[in-house]
Parts: C-alpha cells; sequence; structure tokens
C-alpha cells in the first residue's frame, strides 16, 4: 500500500507558481540591496557589476538545477507529483541558463582583450586558459540547450511526458545532465576567481 500522492493531472494553477517564483526572488534582491553594502559588493574592478550580476545569475541556476535534479529523480521514480511545478521549474531552469552564460560571455569580453587576463595565462601558463576558461566556457553552454529541451518536452507533451516512461527517462536524464554540466562550469569558475589576473 503506498502512502504517496497520485500524480495531479488536472490544469493546475501554474499562474500560482510563478507567482511564487516573483515574490520569492523579490524578497531574495530586497534581503540583498538592504544588508550586503553595494561596495563590498561591487568591489572597486570596471567589470564588478557584471561578475556581480553574473555571480547571481549563476547562484540562482544552482539552485534550480539542484531542484531539476531532484524533480528528475522523483520523475524517473514515478513520484511526479504535479505536471505544474515540473513545466514551471524547467522553464525558470531554462531561463536561469540563458541568462547565466549571457551574463558569463559579458565577464569574458575584458579577459580576452588584448593585454588581459587572457595574453597573461597563455604565456605563463596556458594549461590554466585551456582548462580553467575554455573547458568551462563549452561546458556551462551545455546546459542551455538541454534545460531547454527538457522544458519543452514537459510543455509540449504535458502529463503525457510524466506517464511515458521514455518520455520522462529522457527528461529526468537532461535534468541530470544539466546539473552535472552546471555543476563542472561552476566550480571551475569558483576555481577562476581565485587565479591572480594582471
Amino acid at each position: 500500500m503506498s502512502t504517496q500522492r497520485p500524480l495531479t493531472l488536472e490544469a493546475e494553477p501554474a499562474r500560482y507558481l510563478w507567482l511564487i517564483v516573483l515574490v520569492l526572488g523579490l524578497i531574495g534582491l530586497t534581503i540583498v540591496l538592504m544588508t550586503a553594502p553595494a561596495q563590498e559588493l561591487l568591489g572597486q574592478s570596471a567589470e564588478a557589476i557584471r561578475g556581480a550580476l553574473h555571480g547571481t545569475a549563476a547562484g540562482l541556476f544552482m539552485v534550480t538545477a539542484t531542484i531539476g535534479l531532484f524533480q528528475g529523480y522523483r520523475l524517473f521514480a514515478g513520484q511526479a507529483r504535479s505536471v505544474a511545478e515540473l513545466q514551471v521549474g524547467s522553464v525558470v531552469n531554462a531561463a536561469l541558463a540563458f541568462f547565466t552564460i549571457a551574463l558569463g560571455n559579458w565577464v569574458y569580453i575584458p579577459y580576452r582583450v588584448s593585454g588581459g587576463p587572457r595574453s597573461y595565462f597563455l604565456e605563463h601558463a596556458p594549461e590554466i586558459h585551456k582548462v580553467f576558461f575554455e573547458f568551462k566556457e563549452f561546458a556551462a553552454l551545455f546546459t542551455l540547450p538541454l534545460a531547454a529541451a527538457a522544458a519543452f518536452i514537459l510543455i509540449f507533451y504535458g502529463a503525457s511526458a510524466v506517464r511515458r516512461k521514455d518520455l520522462s527517462t529522457l527528461v529526468a536524464v537532461l535534468l541530470a545532465l544539466v546539473f552535472f554540466y552546471f555543476l563542472v562550469a561552476f566550480g571551475l569558475g569558483a576555481a577562476v576567481t581565485k587565479l591572480k589576473s594582471v
């Protein structure tokens, strides 16, 4: 005898989930703006705002990718409870993948300028550039198409994506890969911030 609730397949008020996501995001932003000194958040660098925005997006993406991994596991195990929850979570996950990558590319511009950190690393430690920068950049790019594919399947197929084992397994694998590639990029990104640049 199972104590789990059955999957809710009727039309759920997904707009309430979106409202919850928005309210929680605004609360988090308000707390950060009210409690963190801007000088400490942004620093002295001209690229500080770029870095702060990219770091914020990456931090939020870490949360949604982790939730996505858990939702993928529940989907694979046949324990998914809400189609709307899966759909909203996957769309937010894909949107954050996009913003994290876009802001990361914005941060990457000063790195590549002539005489910038890239030139220094290529001359003094090319392996740092190849592993920490190039590999990280391309690993991070995988998150967007994987997250977008998971979101598309969940929205296009709806409840069928939960009922059909082939689709639920595919979505679970896509969400697990999003988490994996994000974790690789995030870990290397954290290491990059500790490296000395010129």
